[in-house]
């Protein structure tokens, strides 16, 4: 089935050099999971050269009792939050309001003169060095400004994380006045540590317009994009289309929410969490990743110039760093594998060995929700489950490599 979405069109498969064949495939991938009860279901969307070719409902919402899933069933994204704020901060350095060697504590004057931990004494006591340099706004939009999330039990900085458990804070200006009391987790730009950055963000973007980041995001990329169901919260008219979260531990159970988030999820939520907080569908959110494949043009509106996306969209990371070969949940950072803005680039897809086009663009969230947007090929593609557990297959990276046998004209090396 092919559901059009508004600001995309819809084709067949062949009419945009896809191959339906091929798309079969893909599905397969998802399906595959559905069928050895790895996921309850899922909600797929494929679209190329701005045009709806295929969106897919396989399995269920869950299973006991069954309810079905439906292409406008709203789904948590976590963590694919993350490049929506990368957009609102890439609007707001199109005004002039942040640039990339600012440091943070410029717009966050309470981040001023952090200093590092350096270990424990032998009274549980933290050893404090002094910062080689302020942490910059570069590397906080690349996890690499010495911030962490204080949720790995082997890190040192956890046990001070959560003492004070910053994303607990009920406010934007709460949560940063919390941050201001703990050390930095690492020497800034030393290493690439997944953390509170996008957080860190969501913040920034208040005190730049005095606007709330919710609000911000509503008006500039939700509003003017139609995405009318895509908020921090689902509200009561809605909440039958959403969908069940499941946690794997042997057969798949339904998870208490309030165990995975720290707020009432039917409510607007005091602070808007940059790197978590979103509720979307399979739809709308292909809408966003639309624009970044129209390099910021909505409708003949320009919400983003080319010059902010295509920072956004680039890696910033040095190639000693991903020599390293860290890993991030399903992300598998290696040459040719890196982080632009708020999300992962595929800068060099042959040193990556993943067959997509050169300067993809993705990212991914705890509940197994995915996309990317790939511009070399004009290819987006955007999955939803909702389970709250890596046990599922990586199914970006699986389908990424599906779709490129599906693709009559690849562009890619």
């Amino acid at each position: 089935m092919t559901v059009a979405s508004p600001g995309l069109g819809t084709a067949s498969p062949e009419d945009v050099g896809l191959s339906s064949v091929g798309l079969d495939r893909v599905d397969a991938v998802v399906q595959d999971a559905v069928d050895r009860g790895l996921i309850a279901g899922a909600v797929t969307l494929t679209a190329r050269h701005g045009k709806v070719v295929r969106t897919r409902v396989m399995g269920t919402d869950h299973r006991f009792p069954r309810k079905p899933l439906h292409e406008d069933t709203i789904f948590h994204i976590f963590s694919m939050t993350k490049p929506v704020t990368g957009l609102a901060m890439s609007i707001l350095a199109d005004r002039g309001l942040w640039h990339p060697e600012d440091p943070v504590a410029k717009h966050l004057p309470e981040l001023a003169n952090l200093r590092v931990l350096a270990g424990f004494d032998p009274a549980g006591k933290p050893i404090l060095e002094e910062a080689g340099h302020p942490p910059t706004m570069l590397e906080l939009m690349t996890h690499r400004a010495g911030f962490a999330y204080g949720s790995d039990k082997d890190r040192s900085e956890t046990r001070l994380y959560k003492k004070i458990e910053p994303l607990r804070a009920a406010t934007l200006d709460d949560f940063i006045a919390r941050l201001a009391t703990l050390p930095l987790a690492y020497q800034p730009g030393s290493r690439w540590q997944y953390s509170v950055a996008m957080d860190i963000q969501g913040a920034i973007v208040e005190r730049l317009t005095g606007r709330r980041f919710a609000e911000f995001l509503r008006e500039e990329v939700f509003e003017p994009l139609g995405m009318v169901d895509t908020a921090f919260f689902v509200p009561a008219t809605k909440r039958a289309r959403l969908a069940r979260l499941h946690l794997s531990a042997g057969p798949l159970h339904l998870v208490p929410f309030h165990n995975i988030m720290f707020r009432d999820r039917f409510r607007e939520p005091g602070a808007a969490y940059g790197g978590m907080g979103l509720y979307s569908t399979v739809g709308e959110y292909a809408r966003f990743a639309q624009l970044l494949l129209n390099r910021g043009e909505w409708e003949g509106r320009r919400i983003v110039s080319e010059k902010a996306l295509a920072a956004q969209m680039s890696n910033h990371l040095p190639e000693s760093m991903l020599a390293e070969r860290f890993v991030a949940g399903h992300m598998h950072f290696r040459p040719g594998f890196g982080y632009g803005y708020d999300g992962a680039v595929v800068f060099d897809p042959v040193a990556a060995e993943l067959p997509v086009g050169r300067g993809s663009y993705f990212w991914d969230g705890a509940a197994g929700t995915w996309f990317w947007v790939d511009p070399e090929n004009d290819l987006l593609y955007v999955g939803m489950i909702q389970l709250f557990s890596y046990t599922a297959p990586p199914l970006q990276a699986l389908t990424q490599t599906a779709m490129a046998d599906a693709l009559l004209d690849r562009r890619s090396a």
